[in-house]
């Protein structure tokens, strides 16, 4: 296997070619639609991916935020290149040992999925040759590109699709390495460890959606498939391991369909709309009744093969549906699934003798209220099924939850490219590197040393801190006098825990969050609540938007003086008192959560165990009796 991939962070910086902030906007302006076609490139021939998008003639509908303007609308050509941007891709070139470009060229990338209202995304090579170490080895760097980020999808249906033009224009630093990763984990690995390198510079931004991986996969005889837009880092891994078997698996499956003398034939779709005039499927006749028609696909050779044949997860039928579902159009039939969703037995022989059908041979059936669309979509099918015959094909698949993926369109090419007239060439001056280098953030492993050396924090909080990019967040609490333990203990385990609440509770990862948590943690160190209270304030600040007297308030945690707490352990002991009497000081522990169970946030945790012990000892001398002389002397 053969993994390369590339990382795409949104910079905290200003858009990429206009004075607009680079945030999410919630409010709407106005709206306007576009169509798009495809064009030629500067090869001078049509991107299959771009043609293909264009084949989908789908409208799309732009919302205009409140931090839009006319570069965006695509109504004013685009300004300079962001000067902060570029200082931040310059920052991390160097920091990759890799060689930077004498002059910027932007270029213009061919996308035609509505996601740039242009019809085409900007790009810049900023650097190349470059590498990273990762556990002991080297992986290869092979460019580093500033570009702007695509326009926020809202919703879409196979007709059109509309976009929120927030995050158009954001820039992206888009890091390429070679095809130097070998399996899931060390993908993982090299993940890790560029987004820890990046966050080291302090100006990328955090948060679901701010960084995205592409995975380029291939393993030997296969052909190179990119997976598109993976966000979620503990996934990583299984996507890589899961492409590698579904490659491996179509390459048996391709020859088993060999040795079996299976075909796909090039004549048209066949028109079987008469075998279904009295069928008793519901999709059938909806189709029907809308006046539609139903097209069949003879596939020679392929019975079998198409539905579940093995254990395996993978089918043909799916990928051949996830085609025609690209292409806007549900509701796929194949032989292997038949007789079944309302299509009879009867009517599935029928049709294998109208078409002159063999018991080896499996056909494609697909019913659709517009025959251009219909048999569009269909042979774009028939391409797929050729390639089973071939090996893989070459294509973009989209990541899904459970860590499969799905066909998206085919894989583009260099014939999407072409230089942005708009935007002058732009000269590197070795005075600007200059600054740069002189101005280089601690590496990562630097700086872990230095925080477990200065702070006398373990090792694994150090790592997770600097992996976070939470390096800068922590000094300033330690400066505003936060103990350094209590700031790594929540920015370990409480803020990653409020991270991946955000996107259930409709939130996005703001920069008033720190100020909030310093506000909180503050209240900590004076006494108002305990720290294990401290993830519940969090979430009422920032959920339900309470104040933090509010949120303490609410929370139920106000202090508990030494009496109370003395008599919460009390009632506790006495329930427990068996436990007490066989296990002594060995009942510490379950003790221990039942208290902290009516306490939790009120007092600190190593207070109550102070107390709890005290108890336990006090009761345990009285269930003994007082020391006594023994007969003889000794002590008893």
């Amino acid at each position: 296997m053969k993994v390369g991939l590339e990382v795409h962070q949104q910079l905290a910086t200003g858009k990429l070619f206009c004075s607009c902030p680079g945030d999410l906007s919630e409010v709407v302006l106005g709206t306007f639609r576009r169509r798009l076609q495809a064009t030629k490139g500067e090869t001078g021939t049509l991107d299959p991916a771009a043609e293909w998008q264009a084949s989908r003639a789908r409208e799309y509908h732009y919302e205009i935020p409140s931090n839009a303007c006319l570069v965006e609308l695509d109504e004013e050509p685009p300004h300079e290149i962001n000067p902060d941007a570029l200082r931040v891709g310059w920052t991390v070139a160097e920091l990759l040992d890799c060689r930077i470009v004498d002059e910027i060229q932007v270029m213009r990338k061919i996308v035609v999925d509505g996601s740039n209202t242009s019809g085409f995304q900007r790009t810049a090579l900023l650097a190349m040759d470059g590498a990273l170490k990762v556990d002991g080895e080297k992986i290869s760097i092979a460019s580093l590109c500033l570009e702007e980020d695509a326009a926020r999808k809202i919703r879409e249906d196979a007709a059109s699709v509309v976009y929120r033009l927030d995050r158009l224009g954001i820039p992206l630093l888009e890091i390429s390495t070679g095809p130097d990763i070998h399996s899931g984990e060390q993908a993982r690995r090299v993940a890790e460890t560029l987004g820890m390198l990046l966050r080291a510079t302090g100006k990328v931004r955090r948060g679901i959606g701010t960084i995205r991986e592409d995975l380029n996969i291939s393993v030997e005889g296969g052909a190179r498939v990119e997976i598109k837009g993976v966000q979620d880092l503990r996934l990583l891994a299984r996507y890589v391991e899961l492409e590698g078997e579904r490659q491996a698996y179509f390459l048996a499956l391709r020859d088993q369909l060999t040795a079996r003398g299976a075909r796909v034939p090039s004549d048209p779709p066949v028109d079987v709309t008469e075998s279904f005039r009295n069928t008793e499927s519901r999709l059938l006749k909806e189709v029907l009744g809308g006046g539609g028609r139903v097209w069949a696909l003879p596939l020679p050779g392929f019975a079998g093969m198409l539905g579940k044949a093995s254990s395996h997860p993978e089918r043909l039928g799916r990928e051949l549906a996830d085609y025609a579902r690209a292409g806007g159009v549900g509701g796929l039939f194949h032989s292997d699934e038949l007789p079944g969703y309302g299509i009879g037995g009867k009517e599935v022989e029928n049709l294998r003798g109208h078409l002159g059908l063999k018991g080896a041979d499996a056909f494609i059936l697909l019913a659709h209220t517009s025959a251009d669309r219909a048999v569009r979509v269909l042979e774009r099918v028939r391409e797929r099924a050729q390639r089973a015959l071939e090996g893989i094909p070459e294509e973009t698949r989209d990541p899904l939850p459970d860590g499969r993926t799905r066909y998206n369109r085919p894989l583009p090419g260099r014939s999407r490219m072409y230089p942005e007239t708009d935007v002058p060439t732009r000269p590197v001056s070795s005075s600007e590197l200059e600054e740069v280098r002189r101005t280089l953030p601690e590496r990562p492993e630097i700086v872990e040393a230095r925080l477990e050396r200065q702070y006398g924090l373990s090792r694994e909080s150090v790592r997770q801190i600097v992996r976070r990019g939470d390096v800068p967040l922590l000094e300033s609490l330690v400066r505003d006098g936060i103990p350094a333990n209590l700031a790594a203990r929540v920015l370990v385990q409480e803020l990653p825990a409020l991270e991946d609440e955000a996107p259930q509770e409709g939130k996005e990862w703001t920069p008033l969050w720190p100020e909030v948590l310093r506000r909180t943690l503050a209240a900590v160190e004076q006494g108002r609540f305990a720290k294990e209270g401290v993830g519940g304030v969090l979430r009422l600040q920032l959920w339900e938007g309470l104040t933090l007297d509010r949120a303490i308030e609410r929370a139920g945690l106000a202090p508990l003086d030494d009496s109370d707490l003395r008599s919460v352990i009390d009632r506790v002991v006495e329930r427990n008192v068996e436990l007490v009497r066989s296990r002594g000081l060995g009942a510490m522990g379950p003790l221990m959560g039942d208290v902290m169970a009516e306490v939790r946030g009120r007092r600190d945790g190593k207070e109550v165990a102070r107390v709890l012990q005290e108890v336990l000892k006090r009761r345990m001398e009285t269930d003994r009796g007082r020391p006594g002389p023994r007969a003889g002397g000794g002590p008893v």
